[in-house]
């Protein structure tokens, strides 16, 4: 099953931890709410990226741990170091239910897959129903641009994201201090256009171009939309999201 119109779920929100080791992750209900997206398939097929950590094989290893425990999952990976890890990248992204984008360095990650054709095949799979999943980089890079800790330790915007959305993205927007600042800042001298920001353990639901709700799977958190107000300063509204547990 695929979902019934183009569809991005762009997150701030991470794998549960199960506390035995960095990488020893649960699949949250993020997870579940994905799958519902794709039309609640019943052997949902995800496929996870970790472009934006150069494919590093522990984490490739804890995504496959986290849904060790689902049989009614089917998961799979595209590494693209030292060379792509499916003979045939399209076809094997157009055949999955969700692709779920790992955080990173969303600037790195753009240039690899601009190198191997994924910017239009990613396209193409949005508008075939493959519901557009991830984290941070794996939330920033399905919008214009956001900010970003590509470039070193001091943030910058990052303006060449894929596009499928017409918005800017903030994450990371409650616990990183200088993330906030810097997003209204870019958004007020149009250097990003209006968007919208997640707090941890927050995510955004788009289908098409519309966002329809925000998600949390933690209290006391939200989105936030953010634009340039009349006086040309950035104006902050707060979008309170629905619970997933």
């Amino acid at each position: 099953m695929t979902a019934t119109a183009p569809t991005v779920l762009a997150t701030s929100i991470g794998f549960d931890s199960r506390g035995r080791g960095p990488y020893d992750w649960s699949p949250g209900p993020v997870f579940d709410l994905a799958f519902q997206l794709a039309g609640d398939p019943d052997r949902p097929r995800i496929c996870h990226l970790g472009t934006a950590t150069g494919d590093e094989p522990t984490r490739i290893a804890g995504f496959y741990g986290a849904f060790a425990a689902r049989p009614d999952v089917a998961v799979s990976h595209l590494s693209l170091f030292p060379m792509p890890t499916v003979a045939d990248v399209r076809a094997h992204l157009l055949a999955q239910d969700v692709v779920w984008v790992g955080g990173g360095s969303v600037a790195n990650l753009l240039a690899v897959w601009a190198v191997h054709g994924l910017d239009e095949v990613f396209r193409e799979a949005w508008r075939a129903g493959v519901v557009l999943a991830g984290v941070s980089a794996g939330s920033l890079c399905w919008h214009v641009g956001g900010t970003t800790d590509s470039f070193g330790p001091d943030l910058r915007p990052v303006t060449n994201g894929l596009g499928l959305l017409p918005y800017s993205n903030g994450v990371h927007h409650d616990s990183e201090v200088r993330r906030r600042p810097l997003y209204h800042r870019l958004v007020a001298d149009g250097t990003l256009p209006p968007g919208f920001a997640t707090d941890d353990g927050v995510g955004l639901v788009y289908r098409g171009a519309e966002l329809v709700e925000a998600v949390a799977d933690r209290p006391g958190k939200a989105a936030y939309r953010v634009e340039r107000g009349d006086d040309g300063a950035a104006v902050e509204t707060r979008i309170e999201p629905r619970r997933l547990r």
